[in-house]
């Protein structure tokens, strides 16, 4: 005798297991392709060319904080944020030679965009005066250097 109810055939895209199977490889596709995207879109900056002569660079400028330190150097830092002035006195140790001028960099500790470079004089013994533009408030870094020394101080503007 021959089966007379043959059983009924179900297309294979309403089979939920294909959908299961072809879920997990598509979505490493995607993934794959979000992840091409952003790389190419990104500039993470890490790699430079000159990696050697940075590093000797950053060697230098840790001598140049010794070199401070050996001076003795401290400063302290009054901005007078209505005269658009600043008003710095340097310490150092009974050897030092206090230089004529020095550039002071002021750096804001959130936004680059916002740095300012001073050029100081001396005006007394120790004491060093210059023109800044209004900071705002916050956090600054201040850079004190020569070209064979550097300090770095904090400073709050209010």
């Amino acid at each position: 005798m021959l089966n007379k109810n043959p059983q009924q055939v179900i297309p294979w895209y309403k089979e939920y297991y294909v959908w299961f199977l072809i879920f997990f490889p598509m979505m490493a596709v995607v993934g794959g392709i979000i992840t091409t995207i952003l790389a190419v879109q990104s500039d993470d900056g890490l790699v430079v060319d000159d990696y050697y002569k940075q590093g000797l660079e950053i060697n230098r400028t840790l001598e140049r904080d010794k070199i401070a330190i050996d001076y003795g150097l401290d400063a302290s830092i009054k901005v007078n944020l209505k005269n658009e002035d600043v008003v710095m006195t340097l310490s150092a140790a009974s050897n030092f030679i206090y230089p004529s001028s020095l550039t002071v960099t002021f750096l804001n500790a959130t936004r680059a965009g916002m740095d300012e470079v001073v050029n100081l004089v001396l005006t007394e013994e120790n004491i060093y005066k210059g023109k800044l533009r209004a900071l705002d408030n916050g956090k600054w870094y201040v850079h004190i250097q020569r070209d064979d020394w550097r300090l770095i101080k904090t400073i709050y503007v209010d």
